[in-house]
């Protein structure tokens, strides 16, 4: 929902200042523990490279890029096109780390960007600035297509941390950038309603961004990520945006259905674990942690543990326990 409300209200703010923002937002956010929180591995310095370059492109270029886009395209085009983010995860997740794309996933990334071209195009053929807007939009979801394959490593850290480091950087680099830039201060109003879209849309979005990566790998995460557009655009239009009718329509037939072939894949074969010690959220009904506690713990929790040497058979997602190669 924050993309149509970052449109509506954020017409008059400049893109750096709307950027810092939503990411002093984001980082506040993880100053609020809700019940179940499991805190995760903890981060260390060597972390902070990947820290820092997550700030650079997921805090810093992607909500600049989008907060100059949307004012172009308005919030029901801006929302779609976020779908996007989808297309740019599953592809660096596969050239990074080797996630399998099936026939399925690979016609579902095709229609999802025949949806992103389409869009484009429609809103094109009005005015060159709106199609520059929908062009910054799309490279907003590249750039947090590459903070999301950056931030699967950390999926088994502590959410909270993550959040905050990044928040503060980011929010840090794009604050310095608008007054150095000679940005103009926005409203109280504006200033106030887009901390709390930080908060939400990208604080604690991100923390249960990170959950979902931990037992879903970052491609699968990516694709049900995807819902969400269809969210912003239907609060546009619930706002009184009415642009690009049959483009709009067009595309959502494209997303809707590349979503759905994605969401629905089915992965299946015989598979090795390696034995190995390690360190991240999880639960004892999962068929991967048999290990024992003296009095028994039930739920998610976070402690080294080891696992055993283990070969079997069952349906699976590129989580932390199969990062296996096919």
């Amino acid at each position: 929902m924050t993309a149509p409300i970052v449109a509506h209200v954020g017409a008059g703010v400049a893109p750096l200042t709307t950027a810092a923002l939503l990411y002093v937002g984001a980082a506040a956010s993880s100053l609020l523990r809700f019940e179940g929180d499991v805190s995760g591995a903890p981060l260390t310095r060597a972390h902070f490279a990947r820290l820092s370059w997550m700030a650079l492109v997921g805090a810093g270029v992607a909500p600049t890029l989008l907060a100059w886009g949307l004012q172009r395209t308005g919030g029901t085009v801006g929302s779609l096109l976020l779908n996007l983010e989808a297309v740019f995860t599953v592809l660096l997740a596969w050239v990074v780390y080797r996630e399998p794309i099936g026939r399925r996933v690979a016609l579902a990334l095709l229609l999802m960007t025949c949806g992103g071209v389409a869009l484009v195009s429609g809103i094109g053929s009005s005015t060159a600035w709106n199609a520059l807007g929908a062009l910054a939009v799309a490279g907003a979801t590249c750039a947090w297509g590459l903070d999301n394959t950056l931030s699967r490593s950390l999926a088994q850290q502590d959410p909270l941390k993550v959040v905050a480091t990044k928040g503060a950087l980011g929010a840090s680099l794009t604050g310095a950038a608008a007054y150095l830039w000679g940005e103009r201060a926005p409203s109280w109003s504006a200033a106030l309603v887009l901390l709390a879209c930080g908060a939400t849309g990208y604080g604690l979005s991100l923390r249960l961004y990170l959950r979902a990566q931990r037992r879903l790998g970052a491609a699968r995460t990516g694709s049900i990520f995807s819902v969400a557009p269809f969210v912003g655009a239907a609060l546009a239009f619930a706002l009184g945006e009415r642009a690009s009718a049959l483009a709009v329509m067009i595309s959502c037939m494209f997303f809707l259905t590349g979503l759905w072939l994605h969401l629905t894949e089915q992965h299946h074969h015989h598979h090795v674990h390696e034995a190995t010690d390690h360190e991240h959220p999880h639960r004892h009904d999962d068929g991967h942690h048999e290990h024992e506690h003296d009095p028994p713990f039930f739920g998610e929790h976070s402690h080294p543990h080891h696992h055993e040497h283990t070969e079997h058979d069952h349906d699976h997602l590129p989580d932390v326990h199969h990062d296996h190669s096919h």
